[in-house]
């Protein structure tokens, strides 16, 4: 078995569960994703629900959706992802960098690809913390001369 782990060619077996799915975490803002990827219908569920049930505006939808428009996977593989934390945007990062990070596990040869757009690299930007004696991070409190 150890020279399984150390040979480089077996690492997409290795990686791909009992179930043949492909497993990474992705995420944005204060949101955590967890996807499962294989191949399927295309089908996609989120926390049990459709896309279009749990990401009821657009936007979102085509933000989970666009790692498998840049590798032409629609309708090939068939993901299930739980997310919580952060708000409906930040959710929808996350399950983008989860999915990408997934199709790059499933299949090496579509890395190069995600990575050129972007979708593999975690966004770190996250709310700036709020500071005393300002009314939020660096707004402050209106000035009054009398």
């Amino acid at each position: 078995m150890d020279n399984l782990e150390n040979n480089p060619e077996n690492i997409s077996e290795i990686k791909l569960d009992n179930k043949d799915r492909a497993y990474a975490t992705g995420k944005r803002k204060n949101s955590i994703a967890r996807v499962w990827l294989k191949r399927g219908d295309g089908k996609i569920s989120v926390n049990g629900k459709t896309v279009d049930k749990y990401f009821a505006r657009p936007v979102l939808q085509m933000i989970v959706n666009q790692p498998l428009n840049v590798v032409d996977g629609e309708g090939v593989y068939e993901i299930m992802a739980t997310v919580k934390g952060g708000g409906l945007s930040g959710q929808a990062g996350a399950i983008r960098h989860g999915i990408s990070k997934a199709l790059s596990i499933y299949d090496t040869s579509l890395r190069p690809s995600l990575k050129k757009v972007g979708f593999i690299t975690r966004d770190s930007r996250v709310v700036e913390r709020k500071k005393s004696g300002l009314a939020k991070a660096r707004r402050s409190y209106q000035f009054s001369k009398r």
